[in-house]
């Protein structure tokens, strides 16, 4: 019985499936977790910074679609430390993070044209 060249690439891939299963097992969940504390803080803190963004465009949605015609939304840093903490799971959020949120938000989405909000004072 001659070994073919099908037969020598097909022992080849299956040799090579083997391999990066039994890596995959040995070294489960590395390519995940960050190597430095440093870095686990960074992420954390541009997710907290990303997650209070999006709570600040879903609150300003919602509050253009509360309020009726020819009055202005109006958005709170409550409404958006609330959502917050309700969507994304964050324990406390703080007050002077969430107005500034909304603040940038507030200026990009061109909000003082139809909306009022507390983020100033």
């Amino acid at each position: 019985m001659g070994w073919d060249a099908d037969a020598a690439v097909g022992v080849l891939v299956a040799l090579l499936g083997v391999g990066l299963v039994a890596a995959g097992a040995r070294w489960k969940g590395r390519a995940v977790r960050p190597f430095a504390a440093s870095r686990a803080r960074a992420v954390a803190q541009r997710e907290y910074a990303r997650d209070l963004q999006r709570a600040a465009d879903h609150v300003i949605a919602a509050a253009r679609r509360a309020a009726g015609e020819g009055e202005p939304a109006i958005v709170t840093v409550e409404a958006v430390m609330r959502m917050t903490e309700e969507r994304y799971g964050y324990a406390g959020v703080e007050r002077r993070h969430a107005a500034a949120a909304l603040r940038r938000r507030f200026e990009h989405g061109r909000c003082a044209a139809d909306c009022v909000t507390d983020a100033y004072g």
